[in-house]
């Protein structure tokens, strides 16, 4: 591929120090990322709006002078707004909205000196654990295209692993950077609720369970992100406790000797698939041989209690989102605005007495407190992030609709660790330390202490160096 064709061996902290040091420049890394995004993006459908008119003026204009000047990024198509660009959310219902002013963490984005080029594909309202939306259709994933690149953050996990760039804008609100991150091959953490700024348009996601970060191909990229974007900003409901010291000095400290408890179930105590199975030990058996002390150990948890709550505060937040559109638009909302899951689901959200949603909110702050009581023992607890490796396209379908067998078979079935970091609050990642003999990455999963993300970067850092995973390609790879 002409242009800059190093571009492929530099993460985002990389090619920031590249441009800093004049080596090469804003124009020709953005150049590289559009060739490498219209190179595969017809193979991997990641990219549902182009931005690159955006990105070229921004340069033109004079980039702030942050971190990260002049490396190119993408925003996730839901819940962040970037001005005058449509927010679809990867439904029928949002195909022409379009925001009159910046998000939040946009602006941050920005100031950092990002230079963002497009949006990624989300499933709608990013109700599912793999990117299949009617709307925009199914974003296929890199290591193989007959199977699914997870979701909700799918567009950006298959834009970064196929290598069209380093890392990406990610949402979490039941393990939406997490998910992809597994299926993708990529490193994902999702930060301590609080830590990243929700506004200006609402206080927090779904009660507290939603975040936003990136998924990346270095730890390094994620923990010099999260510098440039937490921290309180005016108005915030409440605020993660701050860090230690800066994140990106966390990729390279000890992590001392660790406590870990690790499973090799579901948290219910059922079966998972054997390959995640291999992966979970394998990594204990790495994470002893780096010192620390690992143990098989069950959290009791009351996994239905989780399920349940997760359900209706969705539920009721999906419903509302569709009541303000309505409004907007001058009618209520219809079957057909939507796909099926998500109509179910909204409206179950509709039939929720306000004392049901309270008790929802309840119970998930004492399963937070119940997580905090068990890793009073432990510093953090080890699981495979999924209970499968990466699904075929299809297998979990959002026109099903029957909204149970869709919520607890397809959808719960699938991801029975990730959501009890968004009840909990706390920090948790997925890690890419396994790859199936057909070449599919199973992520790895650790979840710890509220405010601890320091902590998770620091084991981070040591597990990549350990067994580096930067030097992997799929099938599909830019350039």
């Amino acid at each position: 591929m002409a242009g800059f064709s190093e571009y492929a061996n530099h993460d985002a902290v990389g090619l920031a120090k590249l441009i800093r040091d004049g080596e090469v420049s804003a124009e020709e890394v953005l150049e590289a990322a559009i060739a490498r995004s219209e190179a595969v993006n017809p193979q991997i459908n990641a990219v549902v709006h182009r931005m690159y008119d955006e990105a070229r003026a921004a340069i033109a204009a004079g980039l702030p002078d942050g971190p990260f000047k002049g490396v190119p990024y993408m925003l996730k198509d839901l819940g962040y707004f970037y001005k005058d660009v449509p927010t679809t959310a990867g439904s029928r219902m949002f195909a022409d909205f379009v925001p009159d002013h910046d998000s939040t963490i946009t602006t941050r984005l920005k100031a950092a000196g990002l230079v963002i080029m497009a949006k990624t594909n989300t499933p709608e309202f990013g109700a599912a654990g793999t990117t299949e939306p009617q709307l925009h259709g199914p974003t296929r994933n890199p290591w193989n295209l007959e199977h699914s690149a997870g979701g909700s953050s799918g567009g950006a996990a298959a834009a970064v692993a196929a290598g069209v760039l380093p890392m990406a804008h990610a949402t979490d609100g039941g393990g939406s950077i997490r998910i992809p991150a597994a299926q993708c091959g990529l490193f994902g953490l999702k930060p301590t609720r609080g830590r990243n700024p929700a506004g200006p348009d609402q206080g927090e996601g779904n009660a507290g369970l939603s975040v936003g970060h990136c998924v990346s191909r270095t730890v390094r990229d994620t923990a010099a992100l999260l510098d440039a974007t937490q921290g309180p900003e005016a108005g915030a409901p409440y605020v993660a406790p701050p860090p230690e010291r800066p994140f990106i000095d966390e990729v390279g400290r000890d992590p001392g000797r660790l406590r870990i408890a690790y499973v090799t179930t579901a948290l219910d105590g059922s079966a998972i698939d054997p390959e995640c199975v291999k992966a979970t030990e394998a990594t204990a058996a790495l994470c002893a041989e780096l010192g620390h002390a690992v143990e098989p150990a069950m959290p009791d948890l009351d996994v239905a209690a989780i399920r349940n709550c997760w359900r209706v505060i969705i539920s009721v937040g999906l419903w509302n989102t569709l009541a303000l559109r309505g409004a907007a638009l001058g009618r209520e909302p219809a079957p057909d605005d939507v796909e099926a899951v998500t109509w179910a689901l909204a409206n179950e959200g509709k039939a929720r007495s306000g004392v049901e949603y309270v008790r929802a909110v309840q119970t998930m702050h004492a399963i937070g407190r119940q997580f905090a009581a068990f890793l009073e023992s432990y510093d953090l607890l080890l699981s495979t992030t999924m209970a499968k490796p990466p699904i075929p396209l299809g297998a979990m379908d959002m026109t099903n609709p029957d909204l149970d067998d869709y919520y607890e078979r397809q959808l719960m079935d699938e991801i029975p660790f990730t959501p009890l970091a968004n009840e909990t609050g706390g920090p948790a990642m997925s890690v890419p330390l396994h790859w199936t003999d057909d070449g599919l990455p199973v992520g790895v999963h650790f979840g710890g202490r509220f405010g601890e993300d320091g902590l998770l970067l620091r084991l981070a850092a040591q597990l990549e160096e350990a067994r580096p995973w930067i030097d992997r390609r799929p099938k599909v790879w830019a350039g």
